[in-house]
């Protein structure tokens, strides 16, 4: 019997927005590019983008609408301060969103760093088939969000572009 077909590598776009993180500052960038390599998903390049709606919208059209990549993940801008504009802007561009995934990045924030994680606006949707994940720029945020994504991201890049169905997951092997 033939072995079945590999499954094609997940292309991951990661984004900081950032008015003052520079490529060798940007620590939480680095941590999630080196936490998805390391799980085996190809990041085809790491940009920094100002926090402006529009770089943001167009960043992501541009990416999925060229079927770039297939997931983009962002870091920063999620919070509440006059400059943090990254939800308003997926928010415009998204045609699904994936509530759930604020909704746990929260839940488990809580455990982490307490009553503080509610201010977080991490939001996930999907945009033309490309999945998109926004992380708070922190580099601890990362941590706790990829540890979200992973386990899901094959799946969700499979449902968004109608490769796939629902499948139950064991709940044994997700993060708590």
């Amino acid at each position: 019997m033939a072995d079945p077909k590999p499954s094609p590598s997940i292309r991951i776009l990661t984004v900081t927005v950032s008015d003052s993180r520079k490529r060798e500052t940007d620590e939480s960038g680095k941590t999630l590019d080196r936490e998805l390599t390391s799980a085996g998903f190809e990041v085809i390049r790491h940009v920094i983008v100002k926090d402006e709606p529009e770089f943001i919208r167009d960043l992501v059209r541009l990416t999925a609408n060229g079927n770039e990549a297939d997931a983009i993940i962002l870091t920063g801008g999620t919070g509440i301060t006059p400059r943090d504009n990254t939800y308003e802007a997926l928010e415009e561009v998204f045609q699904k969103r994936i509530v759930g995934f604020g909704e746990a990045f929260r839940r488990i924030s809580y455990d982490e760093i307490g009553p503080h994680a509610i201010l977080s606006r991490a939001t996930a949707g999907v945009y033309n088939e490309c999945v998109v994940f926004s992380l708070p720029g922190s580099t601890n945020a990362v941590v706790i969000g990829v540890k979200l994504i992973i386990p899901v991201l094959r799946h969700a890049v499979d449902l968004a572009s109608g490769r796939s169905t629902h499948t139950l997951m064991n709940a044994a092997s997700l993060p708590r």
